[in-house]
């Protein structure tokens, strides 16, 4: 099922298993947090697994991320609702939390890095069909629906 390959050290497989939790704590705190992505520390955290543990990268590879991680480790791309929901989520927080804000450059600060996050997600190429379909990314103006994000 894996296609972890473990370093030969057991030092640093340690350290990979070690940094492999420690990112996939702020992945889940980031669930809660507008500003923390949790997507990149799984794949992060996928990629610690696959250097220090074959059987923590088949249990990530398990869990309900484990589709997006391979994914993202077989064609280096994320589902197009995945980026939609993203983008969804990440205005509604950062907007909702612009309301409580109370300095005007406290809100500018959070507008620009809600802004960045989206332009990042934005730029991420997706997958158009599970089955194997063509891959777009949307900066691609020959794409088909390269305009729709």
């Amino acid at each position: 099922m894996s296609e972890a390959h473990p370093h030969a050290s057991p030092l640093v497989r340690l350290a990979c298993v070690g940094l492999g939790f420690l990112v996939l704590a702020l992945g889940l705190i980031g669930i809660a947090l507008p500003l923390l992505p949790t997507t990149p520390f799984l794949l992060l955290a996928a990629a610690c697994f696959a250097r220090g543990s074959v059987r923590f990268h088949d249990w990530i590879l398990a869990s309900r991320a484990g589709p997006l991680i391979r994914d993202w480790q077989a064609h280096g791309t994320i589902p197009r609702r995945a980026r939609r929901l993203g983008i969804g989520l990440l205005f509604l927080s950062c907007g909702g939390s612009i309301l409580l804000l109370e300095t005007a450059w406290h809100r500018v600060l959070l507008a620009a890095i809600g802004s960045g996050l989206a332009f990042f997600l934005w730029r991420l190429p997706v997958r158009e069909s599970p089955e194997g379909g063509p891959m777009y990314s949307p900066l691609e103006t020959d794409a088909p629906g390269s305009i729709e994000s």
